[in-house]
C-alpha cells in the first residue's frame, strides 16, 4: 500500500489508504498519468485508486461518496471522448488488479469475467473450446471488458457477431449510493413484476425505471434512429417491451455514468476454423463504400475499408510491410473475411464473394488464404488508429470527429461530402473503418496547438455533425460521446429525448457522482483541450527533434493514448511496464508526465522534477518504442535529454561515474587485468560495487589477458591479407575489446575466410553510448569526434564500411551519432553494418559452413528498433540452421540498467517473462544466440550458467571445425 502524499484531498486519501488494500495514489505523478487518455482532453483527477479486490471498489465509493468526490471507471485508457477521465474525480483503475477470466462455460457459450479483464486474455481463455468473445476493436490486445461494455465497442467483426450490447448476458453493478444489483436481457412481464417487488433501493430502482419506460414509450419509439450503429447517447430504446425490457443492453454503451460495473456475463460465439480474406481494390473510398450494400448479401464476416492515404502513413511512418504486396490494385481496399468448417469452405465462400466483387468491373482484388498473410495484412488495418496520428506529410492529426456512423447504402455519398467539408476547412485526415456498418474513422490535422484551433474544431464538428445526420447517421458508431461529441446531442435526438437521457441518469446515480459531465450535462466540447490549454514552456534543449520541428513538447504529444505499450503479452515495448504493471513506467505514462513537466502546472520543478525522474529511472533506454510505437515515441532519447538537464551543473549518481565512465575504467583495467580481477573477487568486490552504484547480486566481469586491438597487432604482422582483398573496417567496441574479445577475434576469422582485408582505427574508437544513456551529453560529443579521427587515419577509402559487432553500438553509430555530431556524424553513420548485414551485402554468394543445429535467438532491442534482423535471418538460412527467435524483447540488463542499485529486481523479471525460460527449456545441444553483450551477460548471470554466442563465435566454431583433420 502506498503513502499518498499531502496534496489535494489528502484526508480522503489517507482514509482510503487506512482501509483498501489496492493502491492509492494521490501524487503529482500519477495525477499526471491518469488525466489523460486517447482524446484531445486533459482533465487533473483527484486521485487514482488501483482497487485489488471488489471490497476496495466498494469502499472506495462509499468514502467518495462521503466526501461528495466523483468517480470515474477506467480500463486501458484508450477511450478517444474524454469519458475515462474526469476533473478532481478518483479514477478507479479496474485493469491493474481485477483482471480475471472468472469462468467459461463451453455448455452455455457464456464467460463471466472482472471489469478490468483484457479482451484477449477472454480470447485465450475461451478459444480452447472453439469459442470467441465476437466484438474485437484494433485494441484487442489491451481493451477491457468493461471499457468496452461501457462504450459498447464493436470492431471489424461486428458485421457478424454484433457489439458488444448485443453480447452481455449480465451485468453485476454497484450503484454510488452503495446499492448492488444484478441485471439480465430480456425479461417476462412476471419477471418485472417480480423486480418491483424487490425489497429496498432495487425494488424502487426497478420500479421507477418501469414507471419510466411506460410514460415515454411514444417519445422512445420515435425518437431513437434505427441503425447497426449507433452507440450516441443513453440505448433507451432498449426498455421497449419489443426489446424485452433489456436493462443490460440498456446500461451498455453509458460510458459509465449510470453505475460501476463489478462483473459480467457475456455471450460467446463459435469462432470458424478456417478462414480466407478477399481484398477489393477500387478507384477511392466513395467507390469501395459504393460496392458494400451488394456484397452484404454473401454474409462477409467483415468488411473494412482501407484507403492509400492510410498506407501512404504508414510508409512515412516506417518500412515497407511485406503485407502490401498482396493489395490489388487500388486507392482503396475493402477486406471481406469469411469463414467456414474447413479450409475449403471458407474459401469457396470467399470465391463466391470474389464473383461478386469482380462484378463491378473497377475492381480488383486478391484471395488470401495463407493464415500468415492474413494476420499481416490484418496488422495493417489495426495499425490504424495509430498510424493515422501522423499524416503522409509529417503533420499531426488528432480525433474529435473519430467514428461517425450512417446506413451502409448511404455511407459513399457521405464520404463524397465528408471530403469536401475537409476541403472547404482546409483541413487534412485519413477515413477508414467498418464500411459494412458504415462507420468511419477519421482523425484530422485540427490547428489544435495554435490559438484558433479551438474555434476550428468547433466549427467543424458541429458542421460534421449535421452533414452525418443529413444522411441519417449517428455521431458515434463505435467510440461513445464522452466530451467531444456529447455537446452534439441535441443535433441528433429531440429536446424530449434530451429530457429522458436527463431522467434516465437520475434514476441510477441522482447525487450526479458518477463520470459527471460525459454525457448529461457536458462539458463544452472544445473546453480542456490539451494542447490548446497549454502553454508554451521555454526549456533549454540538448538534442535536436529533428522530426518535430526541434521541439520536445511535439514529441511527447506524439502519444496519443492508443497504448499499445500496455499490451504486455509480446514485442519489445514497454519492458518496464511488463514488469511493473504501472502505467507511468510506460511509454504512454511517461510521455504523459513529461508532457506535463512542460506544461509547468501539476509538474512546476521543470527539469528538476523528482517526479519525472522517478517514472525515467525504470526506462531501459531500450528504443523499443521508437519502433514498435505507431506513432514512434522514442523515451530513449527523451531520458537522455532528461538526464542532461536535471544533472547538469548538479552531483549524479554513483553508477553514472562508475558505468557510464566505464570505457575510460577499461581502459586502465587493461593495463594489469590479472590484478584487476584480484581485486574484485576479494573483499573489496562488494567496496567497489557499493562505491560504484553496483547492485550486490551482480556478478562483476572477469578480465581478459588480452584485450582484441592487443591480439589485433599480433595477428596483422603474422597474417599479411592477400593482394587485391577489399578493405572493412571493424569497429572495436569498449565492451567486446575489453571484456569478450573472443567475438571480435571471432569477426576476424569469418571476415577473413571470406577474403576481405579487416582493418582497425588508428587509435582507441568508443561508441559514447555508456555517456550517452547517462546523459553525458558534453562527454559522448568529445569521444565520438575522437573517434571519427580515428577512423578517418585508418588509411581507407572513405566508403569502406564499417561493422559493429554489438547492436547497441552499431546502433548508436547508425542512429544517435547524427543526432550529436549533426552533419558531421552522417557518413560514418551511413556506412555502419552490423556483422549479418555486411555479409549479406558484400558476401552474398561466398560459401559459410553448413550449421545443422537447433538455435534459440535473442534479438537485442536496440537491433530490433534500429537495425532490423532480417539480414539476420538470410545469414542463418545460408547456414541452414534451425533458428527459433525468442518474442521475448528486451533482456532485461540493457547496458548499465540492470547492473544498477534498485534496478535487480525489475532487470531479473523482465529476463523471466520469456527469455530465462526458454534458455533453461533449450536442449544441451542447442546453441543460445545472442549478438548483445548485455544479452549474453543476462544470460550468463541468470541462466544458471548457459553461455550464449555471437553469430560471429558461432559461423568461426564451424570453419574451425571443418577445417580439422578427420581421423
Amino acid at each position: 500500500m502506498s503513502r499518498p502524499s499531502a496534496a489535494p484531498g489528502a484526508e480522503l486519501a489517507r482514509e482510503l489508504a487506512a482501509v483498501l488494500r489496492g493502491e492509492v495514489r494521490f501524487g503529482a505523478a500519477e495525477r499526471t498519468v491518469y488525466s489523460h487518455d486517447a482524446s484531445n482532453y486533459r482533465h487533473l483527477p483527484l486521485g487514482v485508486v488501483k482497487p485489488a479486490d471488489l471490497d476496495d471498489v466498494r469502499t472506495a465509493m462509499a468514502l467518495c461518496r462521503r466526501y461528495g468526490v466523483p468517480v470515474v471507471a477506467r480500463g486501458a485508457g484508450t477511450s478517444v471522448g474524454g469519458q475515462a477521465i474526469g476533473p478532481g474525480a478518483v479514477v478507479l483503475d479496474f485493469r491493474r488488479h481485477l483482471g480475471a477470466v472468472l469462468e467459461v462455460d463451453p455448455q452455455a457459450r457464456t464467460a463471466r469475467v472482472q471489469p478490468g479483464t483484457v479482451l484477449d486474455d477472454l480470447q485465450r481463455a475461451a478459444g480452447p473450446y472453439g469459442l470467441r468473445f465476437g466484438p474485437d476493436p484494433s485494441t484487442h490486445s489491451r481493451c477491457t471488458l468493461g471499457g468496452m461494455i461501457g462504450n459498447d465497442s464493436c470492431g471489424s467483426h461486428s458485421l457478424a457477431w454484433g457489439r458488444t450490447s448485443d453480447n452481455v448476458e449480465q451485468l453485476e453493478l454497484l450503484l454510488a449510493d452503495g446499492t448492488e444489483l444484478t441485471v439480465g436481457g430480456r425479461l417476462t412481464g412476471a419477471e418485472r413484476a417480480a423486480l418491483r417487488e424487490a425489497p429496498g433501493r432495487v425494488g424502487r430502482l426497478h420500479s421507477r425505471l418501469q414507471e419510466f419506460t411506460d410514460r415515454n414509450l411514444a417519445v422512445i419509439r420515435q425518437g431513437m434512429p434505427r441503425l447497426p450503429r449507433r452507440t450516441s447517447g443513453y440505448p433507451l430504446d432498449a426498455l421497449l417491451p419489443e426489446h424485452g425490457h433489456d436493462l443490460a443492453r440498456a446500461l451498455t454503451g453509458t460510458e459509465g455514468t449510470c453505475a460501476l460495473l463489478l462483473g459480467a456475463t457475456v455471450r460467446l460465439v463459435e469462432a470458424p476454423p478456417a478462414r480466407a480474406l478477399v481484398v477489393a481494390g477500387y478507384p477511392d473510398e466513395s467507390a469501395a463504400a459504393d460496392a458494400v450494400p451488394a456484397l452484404l448479401p454473401y454474409g462477409p464476416l467483415t468488411a473494412e475499408g482501407m484507403a492509400a492515404d492510410l498506407i501512404a502513413a504508414l510508409l512515412a511512418a516506417g518500412p515497407r510491410p511485406p503485407a502490401l504486396d498482396r493489395l490489388p490494385a487500388g486507392e482503396c481496399w475493402l477486406f471481406l473475411e469469411t469463414g467456414g468448417a474447413t479450409p475449403l469452405e471458407a474459401y469457396r465462400a470467399a470465391r463466391r464473394l470474389a464473383d461478386a466483387v469482380r462484378r463491378e468491373r473497377s475492381a480488383a482484388l486478391a484471395l488470401v488464404t495463407d493464415p500468415v498473410e492474413q494476420r499481416q495484412l490484418w496488422a495493417v488495418r489495426e495499425a490504424g488508429a495509430g498510424i493515422v496520428t501522423r499524416l503522409p506529410g509529417g503533420g499531426q492529426a488528432w480525433p474529435g470527429w473519430e467514428d461517425s456512423a450512417v446506413p451502409p447504402e448511404r455511407l459513399g455519398d457521405y464520404l463524397r461530402d465528408l471530403r469536401a467539408l475537409l476541403r472547404r476547412h482546409g483541413l487534412r485526415g485519413v477515413p477508414y473503418g467498418h464500411f459494412g456498418d458504415g462507420c468511419v474513422h477519421l482523425r484530422i490535422d485540427f490547428p489544435l496547438d495554435r490559438p484558433q484551433g479551438a474555434p476550428v474544431f468547433r466549427e467543424f464538428l458541429e458542421q460534421a455533425a449535421d452533414l452525418a445526420l443529413s444522411h441519417g447517421g449517428s455521431l458515434s458508431g463505435e467510440h461513445g460521446d464522452g466530451q467531444a461529441r456529447a455537446e452534439l446531442l441535441p443535433r441528433m435526438y429531440p429536446p424530449a429525448v434530451m429530457e429522458l437521457f436527463g431522467e434516465f441518469k437520475r434514476i441510477w446515480d441522482p447525487e450526479n457522482l458518477l463520470n459527471p459531465g460525459a454525457l448529461v450535462d457536458p462539458r463544452p466540447l472544445d473546453a480542456d483541450l490539451r494542447f490548446v490549454t497549454s502553454p508554451r514552456r521555454a526549456l533549454p534543449l540538448a538534442l535536436p527533434y529533428e522530426q518535430d520541428g526541434g521541439s520536445l513538447t511535439e514529441a511527447v504529444h506524439r502519444c496519443v493514448g492508443v497504448a499499445k505499450c500496455v499490451d504486455p503479452t509480446t514485442g519489445v515495448m514497454c519492458p518496464s511496464y511488463m514488469a511493473t504493471g504501472e502505467e507511468r513506467h510506460s511509454t504512454r505514462g511517461r510521455a504523459r508526465l513529461l508532457a506535463e513537466m512542460l506544461r509547468g502546472e501539476a509538474i512546476p520543478d521543470g527539469w528538476r522534477s523528482a517526479e519525472v525522474r522517478e517514472a525515467l529511472d525504470l526506462c531501459l533506454s531500450c528504443k523499443g518504442c521508437a519502433s514498435d510505437c505507431p506513432v514512434h515515441v522514442d523515451m530513449a532519447t527523451y531520458k537522455t535529454e532528461f538526464l542532461y538537464q536535471h544533472y547538469r551543473h548538479r552531483p549524479r549518481p554513483l553508477s553514472h561515474y562508475s558505468m557510464g565512465w566505464l570505457p575510460l575504467w577499461l581502459r586502465a583495467v587493461a593495463l594489469a587485468p590479472g590484478a584487476a580481477n584480484s581485486l574484485v573477487r576479494s573483499p573489496a568486490g562488494a567496496l567497489l560495487k557499493r562505491l560504484g552504484g553496483i547492485d550486490r547480486r551482480r556478478v562483476l566481469p572477469v578480465f581478459p589477458p588480452e584485450t582484441f586491438t592487443r591480439w589485433y597487432r599480433r595477428h596483422r604482422t603474422a597474417h599479411r591479407p592477400p593482394a587485391g582483398a577489399r578493405p572493412v573496417l571493424l569497429w572495436p567496441d569498449t565492451f567486446s575489446d575489453h571484456l569478450q574479445p573472443n567475438v571480435l577475434r571471432s569477426a576476424v576469422e569469418v571476415l577473413e575466410h571470406l577474403g576481405f582485408d579487416v582493418r582497425l582505427p588508428e587509435g582507441p574508437v568508443c561508441c559514447g553510448l555508456t555517456w550517452y544513456s547517462t546523459g553525458q551529453l558534453g562527454t559522448a560529443r568529445r569521444v565520438l569526434r575522437r573517434s571519427l579521427g580515428a577512423l578517418a587515419a585508418a588509411g581507407v577509402p572513405a566508403d569502406t564500411p564499417v561493422v559493429g559487432l554489438d547492436p547497441s553500438c552499431t546502433a548508436t553509430l547508425r542512429e544517435d551519432l547524427p543526432r550529436l555530431l549533426g552533419a558531421d556524424g552522417r557518413p560514418l553513420s551511413g556506412r555502419t553494418r552490423t556483422f549479418a548485414e555486411f555479409i549479406d551485402e558484400h558476401a552474398p554468394d561466398a560459401p559459410l559452413p553448413p550449421v545443422r543445429l537447433d538455435a534459440v535467438t535473442q534479438t537485442h532491442c536496440h537491433q530490433h528498433a534500429v537495425l532490423g534482423s532480417a539480414a539476420d535471418r538470410r545469414v542463418e538460412a545460408r547456414l541452414g540452421l534451425n533458428n527459433r527467435v525468442l518474442d521475448s524483447g528486451c533482456c532485461g540488463l540493457a547496458g548499465n540498467f540492470g547492473f544498477e542499485q534498485g534496478h535487480f529486481e525489475v532487470s531479473a523479471a523482465i529476463a523471466e517473462r520469456v527469455l530465462l525460460p526458454a534458455v533453461r527449456a533449450a536442449g544441451p545441444d542447442t546453441v543460445v544466440l545472442a549478438d548483445g553483450f548485455s544479452c549474453r551477460t543476462q544470460v550468463a548471470q541468470l541462466a544458471d550458467g548457459r553461455q550464449a554466442l555471437h553469430l560471429a563465435e558461432l559461423i568461426a566454431r564451424e570453419l574451425r571445425a571443418a577445417a580439422r583433420p578427420v581421423d
